[in-house]
C-alpha cells in the first residue's frame, strides 16, 4: 500500500478552502448579517463547506486536465454568484433570487445606479480564482496529482453529505421551521449559506411554476372567507364623497416620510408638501410594503390590494394573470384609465402588465419631449415630466384615473447644480447626502404641477393622491442616517424608516393628519370608496383608510408587522413608546398568525392565478385594449 504524502495538497482542497474562507470574509465584510451567539457564528462559518465540497467533488470523476479546467471554471462561476449578491446587496440590502435574474430587460436602464455600486477593489473578490489559475499553470511540487478510487469518491461525498445534514440540523435547533421562512432571505443565508440558498431558491421557483397548473377554484374558499370576514365598512360621510371626480395618483420615487417637516442645512426639504398637508388628509403612519419589485411592487399594491411576491416582481413573473384591478373596476364605472411614466415602456414589463391590469392608455417616453438638457439620471426631470403631462390630462376623456411615476429622486440621486434648491447634506456618504436635493427637486416639481392644474381648471375637479413608493436609503447607510436622525438606527428605527408619505387631497375637504397604522395595500379600497364604488365582493387585503373600525395593523413583505403599540421585526417585539424590546415578548403573538396568513393567502392567489376562478360579474370586463401612441 502506497504511503500517503502529507506534504502534497489536492487542488480540490485548495479551491474549497480558498472559496470557503473568502465566502466567510464576504459574509462579515459585505453583508450585514446579524449574529446573536456563538452557535450562529459557527453555523455562518461552516455553511458554505458542504456545497463547495460537493461541487468540487464532481471533478473526482474526471481526468487531470479536465479536472483542473472544471475546478477553475467552477471557482469563477461561484465567485461571480457571490459577487453578484454583493453588488445587489449594496443597494437593495437583499439577496438575489431566480425571478430577479429573469428581469434582464431592466439592465439596460440601470446605467448610473450599477456604476455607482462598482469599485476597483471589487477585483479582490476574484483573487482566489487568480491563485488557482497560477497554480494550474505552473504546477508547483506541493500540488498532488492522482486518480481517485471508488472508495475515495464515496468517502468524499459521504463527508460532504454529513456536513450538510450537520449544518441543517444545527440550524434547525437555532431556527425551527427554517425552510418555511422563505420571505426572510437573511435567515436562510445565515443558516444554510449563500450557495445552498440559491439551490433552495431554484426549488421554490420550480414549485411556484407548478402551482398554477395544479391550482383549482377550491383554494379560493378559505381566502374568500378570510377576506370577507375582515372587510371594513366605509365611513358613511366619506363613501362617495369624490364621486365622479378625476383621480391623479403620483408615485413619488424613493420618498420616505422622515423628510416631511424636516430641514437640512437649515432649509425645509419638502416645503410644498409641508404646506399641501395643511389642506389635505395626511397619513403619517403609512408604510411601503414592497419587496424586490420596488416601484413596480408599489404599483401592484395600489391597483390590486394584494401583497407583492417576496421573490422577484409580479410585473415580470405573473403579468399574464387575471386580476381585479383598480383601472379595470373604474373602467367599468365610466372612467378613462391611464398611466404616465417617461421611461422605456418595457421597463419592469409595464407595457404587458398594464394591459393585464386594465389600463386604457400608457403614456411612455415616446409621448414626451425628452432631450439631454431636460434629463438627468434615469431620464426626464420631474418638473418637465409633470408639466408636459398636464396636456395629456387635458386631452383625456373625463372622468379619468391617472397614475404618475416620477424619476428624478432615484438612486444614485444625481442632480445638476442649476436644479439644486438646497445643498447636499454633509455626512460624507454620497447616497445620503445627495438624497435631500433630489427630494427637494421632486417637491418643487409637484408644486409646479399642482399650480398648473389650477391654472388649467383641473384642480377643483380632481382627487390628488401623493404617496412614496419605497425606501430611498437602505440599511447599508445606517451610519450616515444615524448622524442625520440623531439616533441609532436599530431594527425598530429601521422599520419606522419604512414609512412613506401619503397625502390625499379631496376638493372641498379641510386638512387633517391621521395617524392610523396603514400601508400601500389600503390604497385600492380607499380610492374606490371615495368614488362611491363598493368593494365588499372584491378579494383584497387592504381596508379603507377612513373606515371607523379599521384595525391598526400593517404587514411588511419581509414578515415584519406594525400595530398601534408594537413593532415586530427580526423576531423581536418592540414597544413603540420606547423603541426598545417589549417587556412582554408575547405582546405581538396575537398578530403573528394574521401576518403569516395574509402573506401566504396573497402568494397563493398570485402563484395559482386564482382570480381566474373568481366570478364577479360587476368587475369583469372585456379586453381593455391598452393603447399607446406609436406615431
Amino acid at each position: 500500500m502506497r504511503k500517503f504524502n502529507w506534504s502534497k495538497i489536492s487542488l480540490i482542497a485548495i479551491a474549497t478552502v480558498l472559496l470557503w474562507l473568502k465566502t466567510y470574509i464576504v459574509y462579515k465584510t459585505s453583508f450585514d448579517i446579524k449574529i446573536e451567539n456563538w452557535k450562529q457564528e459557527f453555523i455562518l462559518f461552516i455553511n458554505p463547506l458542504s456545497f463547495l465540497l460537493f461541487i468540487f467533488g464532481i471533478s473526482l470523476f474526471m481526468k487531470e486536465k479536465n479536472r483542473n479546467r472544471y475546478i477553475l471554471i467552477s471557482s469563477f462561476f461561484i465567485s461571480f454568484v457571490l459577487f453578484a449578491n454583493v453588488v445587489f446587496y449594496r443597494f437593495f440590502n437583499d439577496f438575489l433570487t431566480v425571478p430577479v435574474l429573469f428581469q434582464t430587460s431592466n439592465m439596460s436602464d440601470l446605467g448610473s445606479s450599477v456604476n455607482e455600486l462598482l469599485y476597483v477593489s471589487d477585483l479582490l473578490y476574484f483573487a482566489d480564482f487568480v491563485i488557482l489559475a497560477l497554480l494550474i499553470k505552473f504546477k508547483p511540487k506541493f500540488i498532488m496529482v492522482k486518480e481517485y478510487s471508488k472508495v475515495n469518491r464515496r468517502v468524499f461525498f459521504l463527508v460532504s453529505i454529513a456536513i450538510a445534514f450537520f449544518n441543517l440540523g444545527l440550524a434547525e435547533t437555532e431556527r425551527p421551521q427554517l425552510l418555511t421562512r422563505t420571505f426572510d432571505r437573511e435567515i436562510l443565508v445565515k443558516n444554510i449559506g449563500t450557495y445552498n440558498y440559491h439551490l433552495y431558491d431554484m426549488f421554490l421557483q420550480s414549485k411556484s411554476s407548478a402551482q398554477r397548473a395544479l391550482a383549482d377554484g377550491s383554494e379560493l374558499v378559505d381566502i374568500d372567507n378570510y377576506v370577507h370576514a375582515n372587510y371594513k365598512e366605509p365611513k358613511d360621510d366619506m363613501f362617495g364623497i369624490a364621486k365622479g371626480k378625476n383621480v391623479i395618483a403620483i408615485s413619488m420615487e424613493s420618498m420616505q416620510n422622515f423628510v416631511i417637516n424636516e430641514t437640512v442645512n437649515g432649509e425645509e426639504i419638502t416645503p410644498f408638501l409641508n404646506d399641501f398637508i395643511g389642506e389635505s388628509y395626511y397619513f403619517d403612519n403609512f408604510y411601503h410594503q414592497t419587496a424586490q419589485g420596488k416601484t413596480s411592487d408599489s404599483e401592484f399594491l395600489l391597483d390590486n390590494s394584494l401583497y407583492p411576491l417576496s421573490r422577484g416582481a409580479v410585473f415580470f413573473t405573473h403579468s399574464g394573470n387575471e386580476f381585479t384591478a383598480t383601472p379595470e373596476i373604474l373602467g367599468n364605472n365610466g372612467y378613462y384609465t391611464a398611466t404616465l411614466h417617461a421611461n422605456n415602456k418595457s421597463f419592469w414589463n409595464r407595457d404587458i402588465m398594464y394591459d393585464s391590469l386594465g389600463y386604457d392608455r400608457f403614456y411612455s417616453m415616446i409621448d414626451y419631449d425628452i432631450r439631454e438638457e431636460n434629463s438627468v439620471g434615469w431620464g426626464l426631470k420631474d418638473i418637465d415630466f409633470l408639466e408636459q403631462s398636464v396636456q395629456h390630462l387635458k386631452d383625456m376623456p373625463k372622468p379619468f384615473y391617472s397614475k404618475f411615476i416620477t424619476l428624478t429622486n432615484h438612486h444614485p440621486f444625481e442632480l445638476g447644480e442649476e436644479d439644486k434648491f438646497i445643498q447636499p447634506y454633509t455626512s460624507g456618504n454620497n447616497t445620503v447626502d445627495n438624497y435631500f436635493p433630489t427630494v427637494r427637486y421632486t417637491d418643487e416639481a409637484i408644486k409646479n404641477f399642482v399650480q398648473k392644474l389650477k391654472d388649467d381648471g383641473l384642480y377643483e375637479d380632481s382627487v390628488i393622491i401623493l404617496y412614496g413608493d419605497h425606501y430611498g436609503i437602505s440599511e447599508n447607510h445606517n451610519k450616515a442616517m444615524t448622524e442625520f436622525l440623531g439616533t441609532e438606527v436599530t431594527p425598530f428605527v429601521s422599520t419606522q424608516l419604512q414609512r412613506v408619505p401619503l397625502i390625499i387631497h379631496i376638493p372641498g375637504q379641510e386638512g387633517k393628519t391621521i395617524s392610523t397604522v396603514s400601508g400601500q395595500i389600503d390604497l385600492k379600497p380607499t380610492i374606490l370608496h371615495l368614488l362611491g364604488i363598493d368593494t365588499k365582493k372584491d378579494i383584497q387585503f387592504g381596508a379603507d383608510l377612513f373606515s371607523a373600525d379599521r384595525m391598526e395593523f400593517t404587514v411588511l413583505r419581509d414578515g415584519s408587522f406594525i400595530t398601534k403599540d408594537h413593532v415586530y421585526t427580526r423576531e423581536t417585539c418592540y414597544d413603540k413608546s420606547t423603541g426598545e424590546p417589549a417587556a412582554d415578548q408575547n405582546a405581538c403573538e396575537p398578530y403573528m398568525e394574521k401576518a403569516k396568513n395574509e402573506l401566504e393567502y396573497s402568494d397563493k392567489i398570485i402563484y395559482g392565478d386564482l382570480l381566474r376562478f373568481y366570478e364577479n360579474e360587476n368587475y369583469r370586463s372585456e379586453d381593455s385594449g391598452l393603447k399607446e401612441n406609436n406615431e
